[in-house]
């Protein structure tokens, strides 16, 4: 007999992530209003974020509910289509290197890839779920033909990922994995900013990432050092960075969310980046869906912070839109009930029990 209490306490842990989502994201508009007050900033971009990431989630969460197969393949189609046919979405020349592209081009597709995987995950039928894998396998090869090398190894990476969800029995440890992941690349670019690891290494990434970007992410830690609390203010990285003035055409952006959020808004601005991510993340680890769907969409959100950190991915509302959708596709209830093998375990009093949660 199933007991009231499991219901109560699945809907209980629900409310507490989309209350932390709401506390987050209100918190991330609220200090950009306060960093823009103090030092005559612009945070409509931050403020439209924001709104992008939230209106994403609640479509996601809507439609993950009443289409839990469609709606995620149709987000995977729209995405490649946008990746496809939006040349305007793609960086500037400087911003380009080795990596290919790693501005709007290589993280919608990357979104792509991961919606396709959890609506792949989501089917019934084996066909279908076969050509919506495909579906990911092409974005990956589209990616490359686009000539965004990031890109390709994204989403092979997710593919990859997703392929292997299934024999991950407890979802904290793949989520706990992909929190190290951003942690270790984002430590890698501070690094390499702050000239950090041994000549050669830091040549060799270099020439990856090219000497314009560095100097762009020295500029953004030159005034996170400056005005560590409240940072110059939202929108100004362009006017006091000495190497953004000197960019043909001038884009404004550091190539790095978190260096631009600590250049403009401080430290408590890369807080709260950070916030948000692991609230995506805590959000996932509480969701109803199959532990394959979440950790897919993870892996496809964990990717998008990887490029974000090299890259300036964020800077556009239809990815910050995509990674809301993508979020609330992955942890929305579905009407109808997705089948996953119960695998049991044993609670400290040694009765045997079964949680989707902890899986």
């Amino acid at each position: 007999m199933t007991s009231a209490a499991g219901p109560a306490s699945a809907h209980e842990r629900r409310s507490a992530a989309d209350a932390a989502g709401v506390i987050t994201l209100g918190a991330c508009a609220a200090w950009s209003l306060i960093t823009a007050a103090a030092h005559g900033g612009r945070p409509e971009g931050v403020l439209l974020a924001v709104l992008a990431v939230a209106a994403g989630y609640a479509s996601g969460r809507i439609c993950g509910e009443l289409l839990p197969v469609a709606a995620p393949g149709a987000g995977a189609l729209t995405g490649l289509g946008l990746a496809v046919a939006a040349p305007h979405i793609n960086p500037g020349s400087q911003a380009t290197s080795p990596l290919g592209q790693t501005g709007a081009t290589a993280a919608l597709l990357t979104l792509a890839a991961g919606a396709a995987c959890c609506a792949a995950w989501a089917a019934r039928p084996p066909g279908l779920r076969l050509g919506l894998r495909l579906l990911a396998a092409g974005i990956a090869v589209t990616a490359a033909v686009l000539g965004s090398t990031s890109g390709f190894v994204a989403c092979l990476g997710v593919l990859l990922c997703s392929l292997a969800a299934d024999r991950m029995h407890r979802r904290p440890v793949g989520l706990g994995g992909l929190v190290l992941a951003v942690a270790l690349v984002t430590g890698a670019t501070w690094a390499i900013a702050e000239d950090a690891l041994p000549d050669g290494l830091t040549t060799s990434l270099e020439g990856q990432l090219t000497q314009h970007r560095v100097l762009l992410w020295h500029d953004a830690l030159d005034m996170a050092g400056r005005e560590p609390g409240l940072g110059t203010g939202p929108g100004r990285f362009a006017e006091l960075s000495p190497t953004a003035t000197q960019t043909l055409p001038p884009d404004g952006k550091p190539h790095s969310a978190p260096f631009q959020q600590a250049a403009e808004q401080g430290i408590l601005g890369v807080v709260l980046l950070a916030a948000v991510f692991c609230w995506v993340l805590y959000a996932l680890w509480k969701s109803p869906r199959p532990t394959p769907v979440v950790l897919t969409a993870g892996a496809a959100l964990t990717a998008l912070a990887a490029i974000s950190a090299v890259g300036n991915a964020l800077s556009f509302t239809t990815v910050t839109a995509g990674a809301g959708l993508l979020a609330g596709l992955a942890t929305a209830r579905p009407a109808s009930a997705e089948p996953e093998p119960a695998q049991d375990t044993v609670d400290p009093g040694g009765q045997a029990r079964s949680d989707p949660l902890e899986r």
